[in-house]
């Protein structure tokens, strides 16, 4: 099942420039996982270990993934993730 996610700017130097990529998936991790097999220079931006890093925020159909099943959201067909880095600063 092909899922489109949205890669934020500061990101896409580990997609080969693509703001939209497909990954393929049963939930929200698994397609993370194969985006990284895929551009394995993203990985390190999106994970510490096996977390998702506190600064980053991941959206399935415009819902924050920590308020429905986390990394274990399930997706379908069609879906799209979109990857937000928090921004901080004063």
């Amino acid at each position: 099942m092909a899922v489109k996610i949205q890669i934020p700017p500061p990101m896409r130097q580990h997609t080969e420039g693509k703001a939209t990529v497909e990954a393929e998936g049963a939930n929200v991790k698994a397609v993370l996982d194969q985006l990284g097999a895929t551009y394995p220079g993203i990985t390190g931006r999106l994970f510490d270990g096996t977390t998702l890093r506190r600064f980053i925020n991941v959206y399935l159909q415009n819902e924050d993934i920590r308020y429905l099943d986390g990394l274990d959201t399930k997706v379908k067909d069609g879906d799209e993730l979109a990857i937000i880095p928090a921004v901080a600063g004063g």
